[in-house]
């Protein structure tokens, strides 16, 4: 009896392994077909919760003036819009978008608004603590839906974040996949939403 035990243990480590590695394939391989169909970014992301990461979208856009902006639960639109206004980034072009609560919700609340709009590859913009959980959390959500990116960091002076957050993200972007909600609603101290 431990012998079939052990033995089923043994398959399923190496069957959930051929499964993962398989679902990581085929992620890497939508993102290089992306890549392939749009080699430059076709668009601009931000991800609020940093002073700094608006203005540095603004300039981004103002050297792309092709390229359209979406603004993930950032400043409030009378900053947000001032801010791009200075840099004559015209308000057409920017999409001010407040429904994300967290890094998972700034991709999967938007990931089909890029889709719709035909975007295969973003800029993705937001501070250097920040960027290595939002890159795992892209390459899950927007990579899962063929979409790239290529990361755009803005300085701050905090320190990097805890490994444990990229941990968590990963396994809600997974529970996202899979059911199609990130459980943010789990949140014993969800941000404050403005409107």
């Amino acid at each position: 009896m431990a012998k079939l035990v052990q033995q089923w243990i043994t398959h399923s480590i190496v069957a959930a392994t051929a499964i993962s590695m398989t679902v990581v394939f085929a992620v890497h391989a939508k993102i290089g077909f992306a890549r392939y169909q749009a080699p430059k970014p076709q668009a601009i992301l931000v991800l609020g919760g940093g002073q700094n990461r608006e203005p540095a979208a603004a300039q981004l856009a103002a050297q792309h003036s092709q390229l359209k902006v979406w603004v993930s639960s950032g400043l409030l639109p009378p900053q947000a819009n001032e801010i791009f206004l200075t840099e004559n980034v015209s308000l057409s072009r920017v999409n001010l978008d407040y429904r994300a609560t967290d890094t998972v919700t700034n991709f999967t609340t938007l990931v089909a608004q890029l889709q719709a709009n035909n975007i295969r590859h973003i800029y993705l913009v937001t501070s250097d603590f920040h960027m290595p959980r939002s890159k795992v959390v892209a390459f899950w959500v927007l990579g899962s839906h063929g979409i790239a990116h290529t990361p755009v960091v803005v300085s701050s002076n905090q320190p990097p974040e805890p490994h444990h957050k990229i941990v968590r993200d990963v396994a809600r972007s997974w529970l996202w996949l899979l059911t199609g909600r990130t459980g943010s609603s789990l949140d014993p101290n969800p941000p404050v939403q403005s409107s």
